[in-house]
């Protein structure tokens, strides 16, 4: 498995940013705001994978580009960038030594938090 960086996911997570459509809550609230599998679902149903690949700044290009196995680090909930999803996935990234989904995840809520 190597995940990389996925650059499109990270510019769509900047462009939400500036745009205002953030959610600047506190660390631990992820686990109460990441969709759901039912939301994942449906979004995959409604709008596709490409859709879904915009929303996780990991990428696998090993997997199969249509499945979840693919995508990782998820940054908000299909709508708005929420700034628990990026500080956990920023403590995650690091831990696994993804350090430029890491470092992405730094720059991401240095740009939230200076909203």
């Amino acid at each position: 498995m190597a995940i990389r960086l996925n650059e499109t996911a990270l510019r769509h997570a900047r462009s939400l940013v500036n745009d205002g459509d953030v959610v600047r809550d506190e660390r631990d609230d992820w686990s109460e705001h990441a969709p759901s599998t039912d939301d994942e679902n449906a979004l995959i149903d409604d709008e596709g994978w490409t859709e879904y690949r915009h929303w996780h700044l990991g990428i696998d290009d090993d997997a199969d580009d249509e499945t979840k196995e693919a995508y990782s680090f998820p940054y908000g909930d299909f709508r708005k960038v929420h700034r628990c999803a990026v500080i956990s996935l920023e403590s995650r990234a690091g831990q696994y030594d993804h350090d430029d989904v890491r470092d992405a995840a730094k720059r991401l809520l240095d740009l939230i938090d200076e909203g």
